[in-house]
């Protein structure tokens, strides 16, 4: 491990960054002499996720721009170089990790969508008989209207009425489209499908205010199994009509209009720190823990092109000019969240924590090889009815980004183990970054867990009602997409999925640090209650999991 020494920031704080003050002595976070008092300056946490964004993504830009917002708040707090998410690199997952401190097998989350071999299929409304096997959708299928931003609240002049929306978005998810427990014939919310508890409980619980911001109403989950750790969920539908836009069928198929969705959610932050809940309609004081995500990045890393602009990377970690473009955004954003914080005289008692719920591949496009899995899986299933006559599909679920998540309608060993071998003899011809023909063998996989395997993998046990049954990991570079409309993903478990950032930076951080020892995002969870005077053994996924704080020497 690697650290270079500078000063206390608990005497520079979120005001050092905005000053971009130079930095020269002292260890990370505090001394175990001093931890104490320097836990209790922070009063409020801020998290900031970058869906998307890579340590690569935050170095090349802070070395381009060195008086930005992101290299003041990375030279004013501890930067954590050797960072990873969560595997599968999910929003999900992702999200869930920084939120509990657990990794899929604890917390039951392994995607947004999923299946379960021991809940009920949606919209079941009689239990009697019903076979179980269901899949769990938390995107935006969840909403009462996924067309509307508002996810069906019915909201006028949208979109900019949007901070209008409820910060209860549990109320506009429609319960038909959720699973059905066999034991209570009930609908499985998102948030008590989660397993473990979550910071925003364990701070509910110590008398804290709390607050969110992110991209669908299935967030909800993030409240834990209580549905009460978050006071006040913002959640406009990233996936719904994005008006006045051209590609007016999802705010994330043009990078502008992400921007302007993103915009909303800062907005709404910028209205917690100045004290009211996100719609600036009542006055209700800062929250201890609150946030957002940004979506922006993982846009102009996926499109081919938007506003004229090439996506992507232009070669190995080189940002391109729409990717490029949209860090200047998300700087300019994140000032303005240090601003506000510093006028309303929060910088003494603010820690910020800047990270990725996941980062995107390949960064480089000569490895770019987009594959369609639909041919695979219907192979798949083709070749086990035909030693099966009797039988149905084989494959019950199927999730597959940069990576490939199999539930299967026969779990026996048999078939994982036949569904393996047969997709690992699969060759064929995908695209490369310039659409022309790019042959692909292995079915695009390096490596296939299955079964048992697959449970071991994810540290569950064998017949786990939650764990796919084959997990693959995809040769770098390989996209599961049909036609030519990506030129990234994120779910698989190379390193460009989960290298992301990590900083702390603030009221409770020392200034000037890089540290490269091996951390996880899910050590976030522990650290914010830490941060606040609370415990981190509070939370049950850190006590299975035996989760640290991020290391303060």
């Amino acid at each position: 491990m690697t650290r270079r020494s500078v000063r206390p920031a608990a005497l520079l704080g979120v005001a050092g960054i905005l000053a971009g003050a130079t930095v020269t002595q002292t260890s990370a976070f505090a001394s175990a002499s001093t931890a104490t008092h320097q836990r209790s300056a922070t009063k409020h946490v801020l998290l900031v996720s970058v869906d998307g964004l890579h340590q690569s993504d935050l170095a090349w830009y802070v070395s381009r721009n060195p008086k930005s917002a992101l290299a003041r708040l990375v030279g004013s707090g501890v930067e954590y170089t050797n960072a990873k998410t969560t595997t599968p690199s999910d929003s999900f997952p992702g999200m869930v990790a920084q939120a509990t401190g657990g990794s899929p097998g604890t917390t039951g989350v392994y995607y947004d969508d999923t299946y379960n071999a021991a809940l009920l299929p949606a919209g079941t409304t009689n239990c009697k008989g019903v076979k179980p096997g269901a899949e769990v959708d938390l995107t935006e299928d969840l909403d009462k209207n996924k067309a509307s931003i508002d996810a069906g609240q019915g909201l006028k002049g949208l979109p900019n009425s949007i901070l209008s929306m409820t910060g209860s978005p549990v109320s506009l998810i429609d319960p038909s489209k959720l699973p059905v427990d066999p034991k209570t014939c009930k609908p499985v919310y998102p948030h008590s499908y989660l397993k473990v508890n979550t910071i925003f409980e364990v701070a509910r619980q110590a008398g804290l205010r709390t607050a969110w911001s992110d991209k669908h109403a299935a967030y909800d989950i993030l409240s834990g199994p209580s549905g009460t750790g978050i006071q006040d969920l913002f959640a406009p539908e990233i996936n719904s009509d994005a008006l006045g836009y051209a590609a007016g069928n999802d705010w994330s198929m043009d990078n502008k209009a992400t921007e302007q969705y993103d915009n909303y959610k800062v907005q709404a932050v910028l209205n917690e720190i100045d004290g009211y809940d996100h719609s600036r309609a009542h006055k209700v004081g800062t929250p201890a823990i609150f946030g957002l995500n940004f979506q922006s990045v993982s846009t102009a890393q996926k499109l081919p092109t938007s506003e004229g602009l090439k996506g992507g990377y232009t070669s190995k970690n080189v940002p391109g000019p729409l990717l490029s473009k949209n860090l200047d955004f998300v700087n300019a954003e994140i000032g303005a969240l240090t601003a506000e914080i510093s006028k309303q005289h929060l910088a003494g008692s603010t820690t910020i924590i800047l990270s990725a719920k996941h980062g995107q591949s390949p960064t480089d496009p000569a490895a770019l090889t987009r594959v369609d899995d639909g041919p695979l899986l219907d192979g798949l299933n083709a070749a086990w009815k035909k030693v099966h006559p009797t039988a149905g599909a084989l494959v019950a679920h199927s999730v597959d980004d940069d990576g490939m998540l199999l539930w299967l309608n026969d779990r026996s060993k048999a078939a994982t183990d036949f569904a393996k071998k047969y997709l690992l003899a699969q060759s064929g011809t995908g695209t490369d970054i310039n659409a022309k023909p790019k042959a692909f063998t292995h079915g695009g996989l390096s490596k296939v867990y299955a079964g048992k395997a697959a449970a071991d993998y994810f540290g569950v046990k064998a017949g786990d009602a939650r764990v796919p049954d084959i997990f693959g990991i995809a040769q770098y570079g390989v996209v599961y997409t049909g036609g030519t409309g990506k030129v990234a993903e994120h779910g698989g478990a190379h390193s460009d999925d989960l290298s992301v950032p990590l900083v702390v930076s603030g009221a409770s951080a020392p200034s000037g640090v890089r540290d490269a020892a091996k951390v996880q995002t899910k050590q976030i969870a522990p650290t914010i209650l830490s941060l606040l005077g609370l415990d981190p053994r509070s939370l049950q996924a850190v006590r299975q999991e035996h989760t640290q704080v991020l290391p303060t020497r």
